[in-house]
């Protein structure tokens, strides 16, 4: 399973960018960084960084408006994925780009049917919001189960990202279930690294290597 980091911060990749596959942004996180509104030169920063796909979202929803500000994302460099929204005007987007060359990231994605739909306009990957779907009382991993089995037995050829982490059990489960990505926000993959039975045996490591060097 993939590992993208799901951040616009330049500092953050910057941190990771030894581990993770990729990075997906959107509207929201590009705003939040100085310089994010400067699209083309915020991108080449991170395609700097980061050699995987980098996810880059439309604002346009209508169909002209998506191609053509998809044409021109994509130019911005070789391995740019262009966001698309799960909407009929994007799926009609994503078939068209899709038989250009251009990478497509079908995101907002909650159920099987609209992953499905997006699979068969020959998106790329296809984006569960696992998040979301448990905040409303709805088993968001249980979707990306379903999806991944209806792929299995369709050979559709779109890859999974479970998106909309929240912690990371959801990390675990993707990979149980057999995601081909997960896109994770940088606190996320801290927790990651954390066990309190980590930290306790290399407390109790180093204390003991302190008493024999002190012995001696």
């Amino acid at each position: 399973m993939k590992i993208f980091l799901d951040t616009a911060n330049i500092q953050d990749i910057g941190r990771y960018a030894y581990l993770i596959d990729g990075v997906t942004t959107n509207p929201s996180l590009l705003a939040r960084e100085e310089g994010g509104n400067n699209l083309e030169g915020f991108i080449k920063k991170i395609t700097s960084l980061i050699n995987g796909p980098i996810s880059v979202e439309v604002i346009n929803q209508q169909f002209d408006g998506i191609i053509n500000e998809a044409r021109r994302i994509s130019s911005i460099a070789p391995n740019i994925v262009v966001k698309i929204p799960m909407t009929p005007e994007g799926i009609r987007a994503t078939s068209l780009l899709s038989k250009e060359g251009i990478q497509t990231n079908v995101t907002l994605i909650f159920s099987p049917n609209q992953a499905y739909l997006a699979a068969k306009a020959g998106a790329t990957y296809v984006s569960i919001f696992v998040g979301r779907l448990d905040d409303i009382g709805h088993e968001g991993m249980e979707v990306v189960k379903n999806t991944l089995e209806i792929f299995k037995k369709q050979q559709c050829q779109s890859q999974v990202i479970v998106a909309s982490i929240r912690h990371p059990i959801h990390v675990c489960d993707a990979a149980t279930y057999g995601a081909h990505v997960v896109t994770i926000p940088p606190g996320v993959l801290d927790l990651m690294y954390n066990h309190p039975l980590t930290d306790i045996g290399l407390t109790r490591f180093l204390n003991d290597w302190k008493r024999a060097s002190n012995a001696q």
